[in-house]
């Protein structure tokens, strides 16, 4: 009994001290990127490719068991150079659900998408089938044609700055903030003071030059039949219905996400083609109406965490507010 005892205490010693120098990390590593075949048959490949959630540059870094999350961007132009590198891709389709997000990210997915057309010399097909809002219109503009869902919204053309302030609470709990500054425009919008005339001028410049770069884009769009003034008028960030948006130039059809991928295969003259999408390995898609499980972004319910995040930061925004 007491060498049972003995060799049970020896034991646990080793155990506790075998944990001392344990250092596991749970969170699982970010894999590249993996394709997977939702229907079809035959060579050619047609690319589906999701935009969902607020469009960001900013990634999130693994937490627990949860997987580290690639940024908009990141992960877009990750799939991008992954199809330019295969021969057997011979279209993509953009499959978008998004509110729109900050204007660089929004811009830069539309310079790769602009880039991956000239260089890889294949068609590009937008499709809304929730939301094409702000930034999600505008990253659909580097397509060469827009359709839409029937029950889709889109538009919204415009660029927003959100600022807080919090003076008067401040001043109920008798709080006050003294700012040592270089200058006093350094600590524009700032939360604990009211905006001066100037500074709302110098602020609303920049948001009218990126208005009128947003206008520029959606006026260069292949197809596109709007002249300056005819998109002025539109441009007041207002959101249309598919019916409403096709009325007023700014998609080209409405038609179902399969519609669409049947129209690729006829314009490049094929009978069949692979529908395949790029995943992380241990997320599952079965058809081409399956989401981007790896993609927390994606839904009104996931989506409150990137929308607050978003808004919290001071940036210049491509958003539809909710």
């Amino acid at each position: 009994m007491r060498i049972a005892l003995r060799l049970a205490a020896v034991l646990s010693l080793f155990l506790l001290n075998a944990c001392a120098y344990v250092n596991a990390n749970l969170t699982p590593p970010l894999r590249p990127l993996e394709e997977t075949v939702l229907e079809g048959e035959g060579r050619p490949k047609i690319l589906l490719l999701d935009v969902t959630g607020i469009i960001s540059e900013v990634g999130r870094e693994g937490r627990g068991l949860s997987a580290a999350r690639p940024s908009t961007v990141a992960r877009v132009k990750e799939a991008l150079r992954k199809a330019e590198k295969d021969d057997d891709v011979v279209g993509v389709v953009l499959r978008i659900n998004s509110p729109g997000g900050t204007v660089t990210a929004s811009d830069v997915i539309y310079h790769e998408l602009k880039g991956f057309r000239e260089r890889k010399k294949v068609p590009v097909s937008a499709c809304i089938t929730g939301i094409g809002a702000s930034g999600g219109y505008y990253i659909a503009a580097a397509a060469d044609r827009i359709t839409a869902h029937p029950t889709a919204v889109t538009g919204s053309i415009g660029v927003m700055l959100r600022a807080f302030n919090v003076e008067g609470l401040m001043g109920k709990v008798g709080i006050t903030e003294k700012a040592i500054k270089s200058g006093d425009k350094k600590d524009i919008l700032s939360p604990f003071r009211e905006m001066t005339p100037e500074e709302r001028q110098i602020l609303q410049g920049i948001i009218d030059r990126l208005q009128g770069r947003f206008l520029e884009t959606v006026l260069a769009r292949t197809g596109n039949r709007l002249g300056r003034a005819e998109l002025e008028k539109l441009a007041d960030g207002r959101v249309f219905t598919a019916d409403e948006a096709l009325q007023a130039g700014l998609i080209d059809r409405v038609e179902y996400l399969d519609d669409v991928i049947a129209e690729m295969k006829k314009g490049l003259g094929i009978e069949e083609a692979r529908v395949v999408s790029y995943y992380r390995p241990g997320h599952w898609r079965g058809t081409i109406y399956s989401g981007e499980a790896a993609a927390p972004e994606t839904g009104l319910a996931s989506l409150g965490g990137d929308l607050l995040e978003t808004l919290s930061s001071t940036e210049f925004l491509y958003l539809w507010k909710w």
